[in-house]
């Protein structure tokens, strides 16, 4: 008799344990769901107020499930597209500390002990061996990780310790470039040419690869994901001073209908903004 109390107990608590991880699990697939619809959004401010809520929700989810993956992913993900999105142009410091954060986020996905794990926090040389061992289902979050990674150090130039992790970010995404080229709309090539474009020469820098990578990106992505067109005139057109270019690249993204990509329409908006604010910023530098 005295075990049934106990035995209730244990019951409970194991009912409960099964009941979180069903809510988690509910409330895991309901947040991919919404960042879907949220790539949808054209509304600027209602995307921007949406996704910033959404990130403390997977914060929150991570306080109970630290090693969600799924959630871990999207936070990475969350964060570095709020910052490319909504605050690098106005306050690329605060922006530095989004990428960081979903950098910190992306680094949770590769346990310390697995391969990838410590080839990114210790033993760099490990990298590409770890990257051999790595399978197509590893894409994302390799991905994300990476441009969490290399966004914060492109805001943070006169940092040399920084600097020297960019050729881990570049490697990473190299690996993605051959495993799965048409992830993310071309991403791979996407962020390689503006990393290609953004570097001096002494640093790696290569105008001429990055504009293979950025039409090789128009090609996979069809000249739809509208971001790219920013972006190659940004980190190639503005460094090779073409300004024919920079301004036919721009005017691409300004006469290209929002909806010429639905399920990206929140990125193509974000590209008309970006285009505008780029003709004000640069056009004085032709």
């Amino acid at each position: 008799m005295r075990a049934t109390p106990i035995l209730l107990i244990l019951c409970v608590m194991l009912f409960q344990g099964c009941f979180q991880q069903i809510a988690v699990g509910s409330l895991t697939g309901i947040m991919e769901d919404g960042f879907l619809v949220l790539n949808e959004e054209s509304d600027l401010a209602l995307a921007e107020a949406g996704i910033a809520s959404n990130l403390k929700l997977l914060e929150s989810v991570l306080r109970s499930e630290p090693d969600n993956d799924r959630v871990l992913l999207m936070t990475c993900r969350g964060y570095a597209s709020y910052a490319m999105g909504f605050v690098e142009d106005a306050d690329p410091v605060r922006a530095r500390g989004f990428y960081r954060r979903g950098l910190d986020y992306g680094l949770r996905l590769f346990p310390p002990e697995s391969a990838i794990g410590r080839s990114l926090r210790s033993d760099p040389a490990g990298l590409s061996d770890a990257l051999r061992r790595a399978s197509k289902s590893d894409v994302p979050a390799i991905f994300w990780t990476a441009v969490a990674w290399g966004s914060a150090i492109s805001l943070d130039r006169t940092n040399t310790d920084a600097l020297a992790e960019l050729p881990r970010v570049e490697e990473m995404i190299a690996w993605v470039r051959e495993k799965d080229p048409g992830y993310f709309y071309g991403g791979a090539d996407f962020f390689l040419g503006t990393l290609k474009g953004s570097k001096p020469p002494i640093f790696g820098g290569d105008t001429a690869a990055s504009r293979a990578h950025f039409e090789r990106a128009l090609e996979i992505n069809g000249g739809k994901f509208l971001l790219t067109y920013v972006y190659y005139a940004r980190h190639y057109a503005v460094q090779t001073l073409d300004s024919v270019l920079f301004a036919g690249l721009l005017t691409a993204v300004d006469t290209a209908s929002i909806d010429i990509l639905p399920e990206a329409r929140l990125s193509n908006a974000i590209a008309k903004r970006k285009a505008v604010l780029f003709r004000k910023k640069f056009d004085a530098s032709f």
